[in-house]
């Protein structure tokens, strides 16, 4: 079961959003009802699903709706229609009590401008989630020391955020984020407002500690290159409607309509896509059978070269014309004993660091995990299947300031 389950979501911001709403489900559209009723369509029918432990990023531009989603998330927003289902509590039906209680203890919230206490030290802002809960200040204040200093700002403890960069304070609210070690973390645009070095290295950061804390993160941006770099998946908003959810290979690979085509165009798969997500099944495996045993097999299948295996792992390759020779002149008792080592890459490589092996070989190139074992094989054509662009499609509109 996901841990989290927004069900058929719908947003309107107005005076009569019930009316709006009875408007927009007989067929009205978002510029209708705002033309003839004055109100706004943030959400319609809006549906996700995020797994304990994924990082699930929601992106579109402004005016899609992506923060609007968010805030339901931890109720700064009701919707005017739909459920919101978090680990197996309808978070719509808590009491206000109950509702604080869900905020401090469930979820930890970084936002696009840092939200940091200006006249409170970097520790004091840290720990101020422990302070509300009432936790004793020793204690709050050796847990938030600890995630200074895993933010990378062990020594920054007694100054204040006017003496911080743009990226140091960030990390401030990424710690006081994490601080009350929360299931769930929600960060809205927090990294579009630093520089692009400082931001890659934050992608760094969070990338790294999600390996460590498995946390389930929802993530919003505006930045398709951010999505694909830090989501499991990703789901594409446009005009407050869903368009797509997938994994950034399914997105990239399999665009759901015209608008996710146009978004994802432009993107270098070759740095983005890595050989798991597109390597093919060996056409055939070979064991420890003889010379014969080998050459019958090919024969069947139609084979002329096959990958050999053994309980020691991937061995090489050999062609049908080599076993064929090599039984004519009673050179090896095995397969593994005339397979030939050939260029191999790791199913976590990207694509573009693939390239080189598979233009090299004369094979479609061994993929090998970690273990030794063959996991798959890409050739130069898959990878120019691939990498082949999309056909053109009309510009993305520009939208309305969300």
């Amino acid at each position: 079961m996901a841990l989290i389950e927004a069900r058929h979501l719908t947003k309107i911001f107005g005076s009569y959003p019930k009316k709006a709403l009875a408007r927009l489900k007989a067929g009205a559209t978002k510029e209708q009802l705002l033309t003839e009723t004055g109100h706004t369509v943030g959400l319609h029918d809006v549906s996700i699903s995020v797994e304990r432990g994924e990082i699930f990023v929601v992106m579109g531009l402004s005016g899609s709706g992506k923060s609007t989603l968010i805030r339901h998330l931890n109720r700064l927003i009701d919707p005017t229609e739909g459920e919101i289902v978090i680990d197996g509590v309808d978070i719509l039906g808590l009491s206000i009590r109950d509702l604080e209680m869900f905020r401090r203890q469930k979820t930890g919230m970084v936002f696009q401008r840092f939200g940091l206490f200006p006249h409170r030290t970097v520790i004091e802002n840290v720990a101020y989630g422990l302070e509300i809960r009432g936790e004793p200040r020793s204690s709050r204040r050796a847990r938030a020391a600890e995630w200074v200093a895993t933010v990378g700002l062990a020594g920054y403890d007694d100054q204040y955020p006017s003496q911080l960069s743009g990226g140091m304070q960030q990390r401030v609210g990424l710690a006081r984020a994490l601080c009350t070690d929360p299931e769930i973390l929600l960060m809205d645009e927090a990294f579009s407002a630093l520089d692009p070095l400082i931001r890659s290295q934050m992608q760094d950061q969070l990338t790294e500690l999600q390996a460590r804390l498995r946390k389930t993160i929802v993530f919003i941006t505006h930045d398709l290159d951010e999505a694909l770099r830090l989501g499991d998946r990703i789901a594409i908003l446009k005009d407050g409607t869903l368009s797509q959810i997938g994994t950034p290979a399914e997105i990239l690979l399999n665009p759901a309509d015209a608008y996710v085509r146009a978004f994802v165009k432009d993107v270098n798969r070759a740095r983005v896509l890595t050989v798991d997500v597109v390597m093919k099944p060996p056409p055939l495996r070979l064991t420890d059978e003889t010379l014969e045993q080998a050459l019958a097999e090919m024969q069947r299948r139609g084979a002329e070269i096959g990958y050999v295996v053994n309980a020691r792992g991937y061995r090489g390759v050999v062609t049908r014309d080599a076993v064929s020779a090599a039984i004519a002149a009673h050179r090896a008792p095995t397969v593994a004993d005339i397979a030939v080592g050939a260029p191999s890459i790791a199913p976590n490589a990207s694509l573009a660091e693939a390239l080189p092996a598979t233009l090299s070989s004369a094979f479609p190139v061994a993929v090998i995990g970690a273990d030794g074992a063959l996991q798959g094989i890409l050739s130069a054509d898959r990878v120019g299947e691939i990498l082949t662009p999309q056909p053109e499609t009309e510009p993305l509109e520009k939208e309305a300031a969300e």
